[in-house]
């Protein structure tokens, strides 16, 4: 986000988001069910993911959705590319986590 690590005045809303995407990520079908959050910067990705899981575009995810919810940038066009790039990482992930899905099936909302 940009915040010095020692800066640590941004942590409680910064968590909240982290964890309010944490749910949606398992609504989307990633590790559904486990109700995984974090309280403090010391949690490990690999504690919510397992090694056979896609962790670079969980990362891009959680940061984007994060980032447009805490600090959305001013341009309008920017937060609108945001959006787009967030929309087909859910797409993505939701054929990844169920690859039985036909395409058809999901619609993207915009």
């Amino acid at each position: 986000m940009g915040i010095g690590e020692s800066d640590i005045s941004f942590d409680p809303d910064i968590i909240m988001h982290i964890n309010t995407v944490f749910f949606i990520l398992d609504q989307l079908g990633v590790n559904s069910g486990s109700n995984f959050s974090i309280e403090d910067k010391e949690s490990l990705w690999n504690e919510y993911l397992t090694p056979d899981q896609s962790l670079a575009i969980i990362k891009t995810y959680m940061y984007l959705k994060v980032r447009l919810i805490f600090d959305p940038p001013l341009s309008a066009s920017l937060v609108e590319v945001m959006k787009a790039q967030i929309t087909e990482y859910e797409f993505r992930i939701m054929i990844y986590v169920d690859p039985i899905l036909e395409v058809e099936e999901v619609i993207p909302y915009e």
